[in-house]
């Protein structure tokens, strides 16, 4: 169990830290023994337990008492841990060390040592020069710059608390975020802003085609983007024009048959404009005209019936619900008529958010939102994979996104070349692979035509994770598998045979099941023991698992007064 002393204002970020890292926790109570206390405040009660973590950038009691000495104080900063070499990105405050005594570095930073570890026969202190809380809350809610969208960072910050914890020998009881015989999770999304260039006529979007088939295309072959086969099909494309406007040819742009294609009996969530011709209220930047499509869902409802039929989801794609919680509404009951539906998901168009939009989509009634994520870059722009619950919501869960077509190979945005985006994306795989969570990919309705030709390589990325072993879910899917692991609670139980942790769920069965690890530290007293014991479990009875002990006596741990 880790009893937690936060300091005020904190208590939320704390449960919602604790959602993502799925172990046994409570708030400190004094008495109550603990193998892991977790302390951000400067001013620290007598604590008597195994591990202490102090996550400070001030000074504390606990600094005087094993003659630890601040150094500078910096605003951000970044970390390596000793261990395993992940640089972390601090986006708070960050004091670092000058003197560490007979205290052992465990974190660095350019600027100098930013943890230590103080060792005693019975116990160990770990102290950190940061607010591990503050930094939780920066993501959740701010989110990180594009520098810094290829680090997960949130997941980090986990992985190193747990990994410190098994160090100073105490066992780990966790639901990660991996469903019960998958490697992690993939959520296949398209955002549906045109249903075909036959709705375009001598506006901007034909024209601009036009352009980018062309002239655009031969610039794009000289800086070697793209082959001279592409070239042609470009041309190709543009000279048939007039027959898809004349009905004599398929219109090249349509979506639904192509991603139903590739995505062959895997689901997948179209995210649905409600209503054609509006460009939305308070649109920042220029060019706020163009953002209105010549489409609403009133015209999809057979690809609607189709897609739904096929195991897809149907949701909204946003024009003011993230300022407008009565535009939202709106929104929703316009989708809502198509898919009889009662839990629908958003996603904005042009990922449109502000400090209020989460509390926008609650109120509106959402069941969820996908828009945590860059339209200039891929990677983690809340840090984590997780689903997660932004914070001062009670019922809204964001869906993350990290991969989308558009951020990859625009030339206003990363201008990769397909080999260089395969491994841009590959490093994102392989993170998904190592933390679990979900996987979340973007591709958009007209990408798969010309003028992009994006489909062959979006293709060889679904073929290359179905080897991975994912589970492929619906965005609501995926929210609601996440939002069952949110309702696992553990209770603490002592019997006659030692320490057992009860889990305890109410509601529909969890499918895929969640699984149970029980990390041991890797230490010579626990041989002959996996280094981890997994149980998968549905929920549908209650679940008692052994808890390993330390084998340090918490009666006897130092204490910190």
């Amino acid at each position: 169990m880790i009893g937690v002393l936060a300091k005020p204002g904190q208590a939320a970020v704390v449960e919602e830290f604790f959602e993502l890292f799925k172990t046994p926790w409570e708030f400190y109570r004094a008495g109550r023994q603990y193998e892991v206390v977790i302390t951000t405040t400067a001013d620290i009660p007598a604590i008597a337990a195994p591990v202490v973590f102090v996550y400070s950038a001030e000074a504390t009691g606990v600094d005087a008492r094993h003659r630890l000495t601040l150094g500078a104080r910096h605003k951000r900063g970044v970390l390596t841990p000793y261990r395993d070499g992940h640089s972390l990105p601090i986006y708070g405050d960050l004091a670092t060390f000058t003197d560490p005594a007979g205290a052992v570095p465990c974190l660095a930073s350019s600027a100098g040592i930013a943890g230590l570890r103080v060792e005693h026969a019975t116990s160990t202190i770990i102290r950190v020069g940061y607010d591990l809380f503050a930094e939780v809350e920066y993501l959740l809610s701010i989110g990180q710059p594009a520098e810094h969208a290829h680090v997960p960072t949130l997941d980090l910050h986990i992985g190193m608390l747990r990994e410190w914890i098994l160090n100073a020998g105490i066992p780990v009881l966790e639901i990660p975020p991996v469903p019960a015989g998958h490697a992690f999770a993939v959520c296949l999304t398209h955002d549906i802003d045109f249903i075909g260039i036959r709705h375009h006529r001598f506006d901007h979007t034909m024209w601009g085609f036009l352009y980018r088939s062309t002239l655009g295309a031969v610039r794009d072959l000289l800086r070697r983007r793209i082959s001279t086969r592409r070239l042609l099909r470009m041309w190709r494309a543009a000279a048939s024009l007039p027959f898809v406007y004349l009905g004599w040819a398929k219109d090249f742009w349509e979506p639904f048959d192509w991603f139903l294609r590739v995505e062959k009996r895997l689901p997948a969530t179209y995210f649905l404009i409600p209503f054609k011709g509006r460009s939305g209220q308070k649109v920042p930047g220029r060019h706020a005209s163009r953002r209105a499509t010549a489409y609403d869902v009133d015209d999809l409802s057979r690809q609607a019936v189709t897609l739904m039929q096929a195991g897809c989801e149907l949701g909204v794609h946003g024009i003011d619900a993230w300022h407008s919680a009565a535009l939202g509404r709106d929104e929703l009951a316009r989708l809502a008529v198509i898919t009889g539906a009662s839990n629908i998901g958003i996603r904005m168009h042009w990922l449109l958010q502000d400090a209020d939009s989460a509390a926008m989509f609650e109120r509106a009634g959402y069941a969820y939102d996908a828009s945590a994520g860059y339209n200039d870059t891929i990677g983690y722009r809340s840090g984590t994979t997780q689903v997660f619950r932004p914070l001062g919501m009670a019922t809204l869960l964001e869906l993350p996104l990290h991969i989308q077509d558009g951020a990859l190979f625009y030339p206003q945005k990363l201008d990769l070349s397909e080999a260089d985006a395969e491994q841009r994306c590959s490093t994102l795989i392989a993170n998904s692979r190592r933390l679990g969570g979900v996987l979340t990919l973007l591709w958009h309705d007209r990408s798969h035509g010309p003028e992009r030709f994006w489909g062959e390589f979006y293709a060889k990325l679904v073929e290359g994770l179905k080897s991975e072993n994912p589970w492929f879910g619906t965005a609501g899917q995926v929210v609601s598998w996440f939002e069952k692991r949110r309702r696992v609670q553990f209770e603490q139980v002592q019997t006659e045979e030692g320490a057992r942790t009860s889990l305890r769920y109410d509601g529909e069965p969890i499918a895929p099941p969640l699984v149970v690890k029980v990390h041991l530290p890797k230490d010579d007293r626990y041989s002959g023991r996996s280094t981890r014991a997994d149980l998968s479990w549905d929920g549908t009875r209650p679940a008692d698992v052994d808890s390993p002990r330390p084998f340090i006596n918490p009666q006897r741990a130092h204490s910190l007064s």
